[in-house]
């Protein structure tokens, strides 16, 4: 037998599997690194976050990403050079972390990485009838595992479309086997560069579990941050903060068809881009607006869908717990619209759960590896929420 075969079989057998989880999102902010200790699968999952860091993507990094991201016309030599040029960098950055935590890569048994999305094409965005779902990560799985010598199971996106799914969101595979509680209505908001949740029932059947994009979160925040004010993003809205929202504006945003589609939806930054700012611009008559009101009106922007999609799915007169990550639940403004739009609802973070917020993600990918070594498939009932584990081995040399 292959000596990785034999190798991975003995990690699934084994009563904790140490997993390193990554993840970097659309925000483009860094590499989410999360070395978890699991036990169990499923509903019998348990997780210790043992060490968590950030390693911020370099200003070099993320302008070689931008090239290629969210973009209907790019570079293909700039998409095949990035493929193996951020593998290795990634590589490195786990190297370089578990060094710093002195941990031995002999002693990590899985890298579970998701990639770099560069393009997400879901039907409700792109609209060709001949063509199915589609999303792209990069960042290949061979050149992680060869370089930390470190078994890797990445693209964990692909089957889930072949599956009658739209690649995202995933978390709530991960949502619903680490935060479910019996007795209690659960929200898993999390905030990224797109906005996205799951409902976790009290009942703890999965088939009462669901899960969709919202729309943008931070995406739209960061993209006007950088132009208007050269800063990566809002930090604690200190630009929206010193504008009015602008109503006109607000509406245009929102009269887009991706609002009206039903749930489980996704969508990007390829739909919430510059562009279609300035395309309700336009038709709002509002170019003139100061880069503040504009920053005002797309945090409102950015609450409102979030709040719009919660409204529509919750019952007026039931209590549900709602835990946020990501990394719009550090902007006051954002998570201080939302608390007003549903004031019954209290807002927690996942820190209290046992899982800090900024490092859930990565933390799910990890679970997501998990299950794929030692799980089943969850059947959630629902179209766009299929039955099945997810992720490509890639055996070290």
């Amino acid at each position: 037998m292959n000596r990785n075969l034999q190798r991975l079989i003995t990690i699934a057998q084994k009563p904790v599997r140490r997993i390193v989880g990554l993840m970097s999102g659309t925000s483009l902010d860094g590499l989410d690194v999360a070395l978890c200790a699991i036990s169990g699968n499923g509903m019998d999952t348990r997780v210790t976050l043992e060490h968590f860091d950030t390693v911020p993507y370099p200003v070099a990094v993320k302008d070689e990403i931008r090239k290629v991201f969210a973009k209907d016309t790019i570079s293909f030599q700039q998409l095949c050079l990035l493929n193996p040029w951020l593998a290795n960098l990634h590589a490195q950055w786990i190297l370089d972390c578990l060094q710093k935590w002195d941990i031995s890569a002999e002693d990590v048994d899985i890298i579970a990485s998701h990639g770099q999305t560069v393009y997400h094409s879901p039907k409700i965005l792109h609209r060709l009838p001949d063509f199915p779902n589609a999303t792209l990560q990069i960042i290949d799985g061979d050149h992680i595992a060869v370089k930390t010598s470190i078994i890797t199971l990445s693209d964990f996106r692909q089957k889930h479309i072949a599956a009658g799914g739209e690649g995202a969101p995933l978390a709530l595979y991960g949502d619903y086997c680490l935060f479910s509680k019996r007795g209690e209505d659960r929200i898993m908001l999390n905030m990224g560069g797109i906005a996205n949740f799951t409902f976790l029932p009290g009942h703890l059947n999965a088939s009462g579990v669901f899960v969709t994009d919202t729309g943008p979160g931070n995406t739209l925040l960061d993209a006007f941050a950088r132009e208007f004010f050269q800063a990566e993003y809002d930090k604690d809205a200190l630009f929206a903060k010193q504008g009015t929202m602008n109503e006109s504006l607000l509406a245009a945003l929102k009269n887009d068809p991706f609002f009206n589609a039903p749930f489980p939806r996704t969508t990007g930054p390829e739909l919430f881009s510059k562009a279609y700012v300035k395309a309700a611009q336009e038709h709002s008559n509002t170019t003139d607006l100061s880069p503040y009101d504009i920053m005002a009106t797309l945090t409102r922007f950015s609450a409102d869908t979030i709040t719009d999609a919660l409204k529509s799915v919750l019952q007026e007169d039931k209590d549900y717990a709602v835990y946020v990550s990501g990394g719009g639940a550090h902007n006051p403004l954002l998570t201080g619209l939302i608390r007003e739009r549903l004031p019954r609802l209290e807002l927690h973070t996942t820190d209290e759960l046992g899982i800090a917020g900024d490092a859930k993600e990565a933390v799910l990918f990890a679970i997501l590896a998990n299950e794929a070594l030692c799980g089943e498939g969850i059947d959630f009932g629902k179209p766009g929420m299929p039955a099945i584990t997810m992720g490509k081995l890639s055996f070290p040399a």
